[in-house]
């Protein structure tokens, strides 16, 4: 029988776990970076979403543990910024907000496209706010992710990346207008919009390669 790297299923299972939360969360009409952001405490909430998810997926509960400590670190970790701050977050590569009403999964459709906007470590914390709110707000696309603080053995430099998703790369009007909104939020210097088609054709850019579908 293969050996369970305990690692990757605690990575695993507090994937599942931070989604479940949001999810559950929104349920109720509420974010977790506006109960962090506010101070307000939902170690209540965790608690219960927590024993849910345990009752789901007991060997992923305990590997989660077993890495974190107990639930009132995890609690405190959360409090603290990891899921919701770029720069706090070393247990998932992503933070993702979706729009209100759009799919999860609708950023992994063929005909989706993102915004590509790269930042120095020290400036993503704030840009990253800016980005996720105008998200929330539904004046920008459909979601928006930003690479975190965990060490991404995929990453070329050490910049982080804001991905902005617009529901249809062929959609050009919805896609500039995503990209002078981004321009109002302060993004002024030139960006590349990448369509999903190059992402899952494994096809990134290179000396004499672009890759960028569109380019403003």
């Amino acid at each position: 029988m293969t050996e369970v790297d305990s690692e990757a299923l605690a990575d695993v299972a507090y994937g599942i776990f931070e989604h479940l939360l949001n999810r559950e969360l929104l349920v109720q009409g509420r974010y977790l970076y506006a109960l962090v952001e506010g101070g307000i405490d939902f170690r209540i909430d965790l608690t219960a979403i927590f024993e849910k998810f345990s009752r789901e997926y007991p060997q992923l509960a305990e590997a989660m543990l077993a890495r974190l400590g107990s639930l009132d670190a995890i609690y405190t970790m959360i409090s603290s910024g990891e899921s919701v701050t770029p720069s706090k977050t070393t247990q998932t590569y992503w933070i993702v907000q979706d729009a209100p009403g759009s799919a999860p999964e609708a950023i992994e459709d063929e005909s989706a496209g993102k915004w590509l906007i790269f930042q120095e470590p020290e400036q993503v914390d704030e840009v990253w706010t800016k980005v996720r709110n105008a998200t929330v707000a539904l004046t920008l696309g459909i979601s928006a992710k930003v690479s975190t603080a965990k060490p991404n053995p995929a990453s070329r430099d050490s910049r982080k990346v804001i991905y902005v998703y617009t529901k249809d790369w062929a959609d050009e009007m919805d896609v500039m207008r995503v990209r002078e909104r981004l321009r109002e939020l302060g993004f002024v210097d030139r960006i590349g919009y990448k369509r999903n088609i190059e992402t899952f054709a494994g096809e990134y850019a290179k000396k004499g390669k672009r890759v960028t579908y569109y380019s403003a």
